[in-house]
């Protein structure tokens, strides 16, 4: 059953779970240096918009632990800011641990107001993926087929966004059957929601990223639900690339598309998808797998990390709040 963590901290270090061994080692690391902490960010030990902004606040405070200066924390929050540009989640734990530090006139206890905030989000995090738990179980009209993009539980957030929901649906009778997306080119759906669904006991099946229109056509899908890395004030969504393919073939075959992220996803500064920005990877997750050539290393290669759903394809946004529909007003 469900015995693993993302993230955890004790004894001023940070304690996380490397996502890139997963499913075949369960290996934990643990730091004090923020440093460390950006690049788990960067190569993806540490993932999901949630995760990576708790990650993040948590990486600050060490930061600050180490040396309080204003300079030595605007270099760690620089340096935290650009690990994952996509992701709004992480600008708004930074910003939050900002506001802490530029109140805490006294060295010797920014520390411990920092921890404390983190730990804070933290929390706050697991409490919110339990009221979208509860507000989504409103999506599931029968006992459903559902399919998923992606990794959106516990591993991605304290108790997970769009998984938490599924893992609702199955404890009410609600959920039959989870079809997993591989989820190309990391294969986050093969790798982590698998792992995760099997953990929880969830039937599942997995599938590659082009057999999901061919079940579509054979009304197969009852319904799709997703997770968020950004929404605008408007309800486009940025999400993992491949989840745009899925939200048009809903449009086109009818069935309902979904997506479930904390307030702290939506972005209120910006109104249009064109707006968000697009984080662009290495060449190298698309020629090898786990560092296995797959084709040849020098052709060129687009690796875009997200794409974007515009709002009309979304039939509704699943909140720790409510249930919002189309058209989108996030009050």
């Amino acid at each position: 059953m469900n015995n693993y963590f993302a993230l955890a901290f004790e004894n001023d270090s940070l304690t996380f779970l490397d996502q890139t061994k997963l499913p075949f080692v369960e290996e934990y690391i643990t730091t004090d240096s923020y440093e460390r902490i950006s690049q788990a960010l960067e190569r993806l030990e540490i993932r999901g918009a949630p995760a990576i902004g708790i990650a993040a606040a948590f990486a600050l405070t060490l930061a600050i632990k180490m040396n309080s200066t204003q300079k030595n924390f605007e270099e760690a929050f620089n340096r935290l800011a650009i690990t994952r540009p996509t992701a709004v989640n992480l600008f708004w734990a930074l910003n939050e641990m900002k506001k802490v530090y530029e109140v805490s006139s006294d060295g010797k206890n920014v520390y411990k107001k920092l921890l404390r905030r983190a730990k804070e989000i933290q929390r706050d995090d697991a409490l919110m993926c339990e009221m979208m738990a509860q507000h989504g179980i409103s999506i599931f009209h029968k006992k459903s087929t559902v399919l998923t993009h992606c990794n959106t539980g516990a591993l991605a957030a304290e108790g997970g966004t769009a998984f938490n929901i599924i893992k609702n649906g199955f404890e009410h009778g609600l959920v039959a059957l989870v079809y997993v997306d591989e989820t190309r080119p990391l294969l986050q759906g093969s790798r982590l929601t698998a792992y995760e669904l099997s953990k929880n006991e969830i039937p599942f099946e997995i599938i590659t990223d082009s057999t999901a229109a061919s079940l579509f056509l054979k009304k197969k899908i009852d319904l799709v639900i997703t997770g968020a890395d950004r929404i605008t004030a408007k309800g486009d969504a940025a999400n993992k690339i491949g989840t745009y393919n899925l939200a048009v073939l809903c449009k086109y075959h009818e069935v309902p598309f979904y997506i479930a992220a904390p307030t702290s996803t939506i972005d209120t500064s910006i109104s249009h998808y064109s707006e968000i920005p697009i984080e662009l990877r290495s060449s190298k997750e698309i020629t090898s797998i786990n560092e296995k050539q797959i084709t040849l290393e020098n052709y060129p290669c687009y690796n875009p990390s997200f794409d974007v759903t515009p709002a009309d394809l979304i039939s509704g946004i699943i909140t720790e709040k409510r249930l919002f529909t189309f058209p989108y007003h996030f009050k």
